[in-house]
């Protein structure tokens, strides 16, 4: 992982299209999603841009009477903090209808709890070797939105991604991985290789912040069901 030049993650960009593939990704089984979360990436936070944007999705979708409870939390620092945080934040809610949204670090993390919980997932640009890639970083960092707080990461943080890697699986049909080859900070290979059973969104081309995150995030809500003010879930089988 090579982290990007300091900038404003907030507004994206000017983008680097990648050529996504014409047809949207079939959406998952299951019923309507109720449950929403969104987990940012390594120094970002509920204020970046792709962060809003479903954020925004959300509310829309409230407002036009559909039920869904939205969550996007500050992560801390540390992976094992950060995974209980997720973890007590799941714990209620019905993971028939609960879908996970991950960035980047948070795709590791979006990853782990789909596993785990057996809940529906969408990773973008998903970390897949934390452990080795944020080795290098260990220190104090500012974060993207706000210079004046300083995320510390140490060599136990490392040790914590390691360990959950070594306790994870691969991502199955009910996760969808979109995947930039361009990404310059994360390897696409690497990614489609973890993510072979899932089903792989694969874009020529992009970048690691998906700055075109328009059809991006046409083909993350018709995956989800997100893409419409009602959803019914699965259609009726035959009578």
């Amino acid at each position: 992982m090579r982290l990007p030049p300091a900038r404003d993650p907030a507004a994206p960009e000017a983008p680097r299209p990648a050529r996504w593939p014409a047809e949207l990704p079939p959406r998952a089984a299951g019923p309507a999603i109720t449950h929403l979360l969104y987990l940012h990436g390594f120094r970002s936070s509920p204020a970046s841009f792709k962060a809003q944007r479903v954020a925004a999705r959300a509310a829309a979708l409230r407002e036009a009477g559909r039920p869904l409870l939205w969550a996007c939390p500050q992560l801390p620092g540390a992976p094992a903090q950060a995974l209980r945080l997720l973890r007590w934040i799941v714990g209620s809610w019905p993971m028939a209808s609960t879908a996970v949204i991950g960035s980047s670090l948070g795709g590791f993390y979006a990853d782990l709890i789909a596993q785990e919980r057996g809940c529906r997932a969408v990773l973008l640009n998903p970390a897949v070797n934390p452990a080795r890639d944020l080795a290098r970083y260990i220190g104090s960092h500012p974060s993207w939105h706000d210079p004046a707080s300083q995320l510390v990461f140490t060599a136990a943080d490392v040790a914590d991604l390691a360990a959950m890697q070594a306790a994870r699986g691969r991502p199955g049909p009910q996760t969808l991985a979109v995947i930039a080859t361009g990404d310059e900070v994360l390897d696409a290979s690497e990614m489609q290789a973890h993510c072979a059973g899932a089903r792989c969104w694969v874009g020529e081309g992009g970048d690691h912040a998906l700055g075109d995150f328009d059809t991006v995030f046409a083909a993350l809500q018709h995956f989800l069901g997100l893409d419409a003010v009602r959803d019914d879930g699965d259609p009726p089988g035959p009578p």
